[in-house]
């Protein structure tokens, strides 16, 4: 009897270290993918679900897709290294990088990214210098284009501004649109997808110079295993034509690898801290 007490105690004890291996493994444990909320959540969720599908497909991981509703609560995730994966503007990439040490497996090489100062169509404003103690509407403090570069650059050229903060890039666009503030700060791919109706109420006053554009990075708990095939995936995927509409969807319309010290370290010599720390007193 005691013989086969011990027999059951072992298997069932067998089973329940298999069962716990089977809840722990990569195969059935979701890889939980942030994404910036630069747009409404309804968009972001319609243009990053089919793709994380089809990467579901093509490497039999699993993803689930999480749209932090503000920029600050997705910063707060990304710096106490919540997300496994995370679609990151590039200054996020240089935060993340060093605090928790995110690792930048793509990013698009179609097109480059840029902020945009945009004000109403019918303004009769033309220079930059002209905002001067003016309120501009931005997304976010650390959003990269559409707000550190654009105020970066303003306080090198001694043009103060009160920075009014909506959010995201479609509330920017409309905030000015509306006339409540006399410009906004954006970037080019959030502008092309706003609705024509809000675009024809808007022009571009002034453009940045530009830098590579946002990554989708990995925790480095990742293994490295399981990065290579996401990358690889991910390139394979946006290489089959049939594909091309869900990728521009994503502003990655020709992704490849990223590289940190290639595409984002020259963003930490930027030293925007200084700069805005500067134009505050």
């Amino acid at each position: 009897m005691n013989t086969l007490k011990r027999a059951l105690y072992f298997i069932l004890s067998a089973l329940l270290i298999v069962s716990q291996d089977l809840i722990a493994s990569p195969e059935n444990t979701p890889y939980q993918v942030y994404i910036v909320p630069q747009l409404s959540p309804l968009v972001t969720y319609q243009a990053w679900t089919p793709i994380l599908e089809k990467l579901a497909e093509k490497t039999g991981l699993k993803f689930e897709l999480i749209v932090p509703p503000n920029i600050p609560d997705f910063e707060k995730d990304v710096n106490n290294g919540l997300p496994d994966l995370a679609f990151m503007n590039p200054y996020h990439m240089t935060i993340a990088k060093h605090r928790q040490g995110y690792i930048p497996l793509v990013r698009d090489s179609a097109n480059l990214l840029e902020g945009n100062i945009v004000v109403q169509k019918d303004n009769p404003i033309k220079s930059i210098n002209e905002l001067k103690n003016q309120t501009i509407a931005f997304p976010a403090p650390n959003a990269f284009a559409a707000t550190l570069l654009i105020r970066s650059l303003l306080a090198k050229q001694n043009i103060p501004i009160t920075p009014l903060y909506a959010n995201t890039h479609s509330n920017v666009y409309r905030t000015v649109a509306l006339g409540d503030v006399l410009a906004g700060g954006g970037i080019k791919n959030t502008f092309t997808r706003e609705p024509l109706d809000i675009q024809q109420q808007l022009r571009v006053l002034y453009t940045t110079p530009r830098y590579a554009p946002h990554p989708l990075a990995a925790h480095p708990r990742i293994p490295i295993k399981i990065r290579q095939e996401i990358s690889a995936a991910f390139i394979k995927l946006a290489n089959d034509s049939t594909n091309k509409k869900i990728f521009v969807s994503i502003q990655m319309t020709k992704p490849i690898e990223a590289n940190y010290q290639k595409d984002y370290k020259v963003i930490e010599k930027l030293k925007f801290e200084t700069t805005l720390t500067r134009e505050k007193k």
